[in-house]
């Protein structure tokens, strides 16, 4: 259906690799460098996340086996040192988790990304049990979307509701660049055009060849 944004499920991975409370410190490096993952959700129970380890937890341990004198300097927050000597997920992990539903828009995914300052979220159910994880680059496969696929959503869903006849506009894509061309009764509308056009999965940029009905076309 025309017009309706990917969810995280669409792109999220399904399969994840995920960790107990008490998971010691080496088996949770073991396991990033063999899924290549920068974090680990912690679970409990039936599948329940409760917390997450990032690389970013398990350096201070490595920075202060590494030169425990300038270390101890270097971690002087609390939680740091605690970190450092830590040696399981639930000593190591940051909880409560930021997470993220499965049918939350890409969008709302990123904007979660970006104030959490992370690269990967838990992906949850209403009870808060691990359905998978979305990462940074799930959120950029929209942009492999096909030019053509993208050009007829735009003709079917912002074209022809905006521009009806007898309006002339064209709408082509090239590398997720759309151009709207022709010519158009209400030149005001063009704003909205840009701003919907924008909204479409795949779309990198808008650009106009438009000209009101009668003026030569201009860009």
């Amino acid at each position: 259906m025309y017009g309706a944004p990917h969810i995280v499920s669409d792109v999220m991975t399904h399969t994840v690799a995920a960790v107990g409370p008490r998971a010691p410190f080496k088996e949770m490096v073991r396991l990033m460098r063999d899924w290549r993952v920068s974090a680990l959700p912690v679970i409990e129970g039936e599948g329940r996340v409760v917390g997450v380890v990032s690389e970013a937890d398990l350096l201070p341990t490595e920075e202060l086996r590494d030169d425990p004198d300038v270390g101890y300097l270097r971690l002087r927050r609390p939680a740091d040192l605690a970190k450092a000597e830590a040696v399981t997920a639930a000593d190591l992990m940051t909880s409560p988790p930021v997470t993220v539903r499965a049918d939350a828009t890409l969008a709302e995914a990123a904007r979660v990304m970006a104030r959490a300052r992370v690269k990967r979220l838990p992906v949850v159910d209403d009870l808060q049990l691990l359905q998978g994880v979305v990462s940074r680059s799930d959120l950029l496969k929209v942009f492999l979307r096909e030019d053509d696929d993208i050009a007829e959503e735009v003709r079917h869903e912002i074209v022809s509701s905006l521009f009806p006849p007898p309006s002339a506009v064209r709408a082509e894509v090239s590398d997720g660049v759309v151009t709207l061309s022709g010519t158009v009764r209400d030149t005001a509308l063009l704003p909205v055009a840009a701003r919907l056009v924008r909204a479409v999965e795949g779309v990198v940029d808008v650009e106009f060849d438009l000209a009101r009905e009668g003026d030569a076309p201009r860009r």
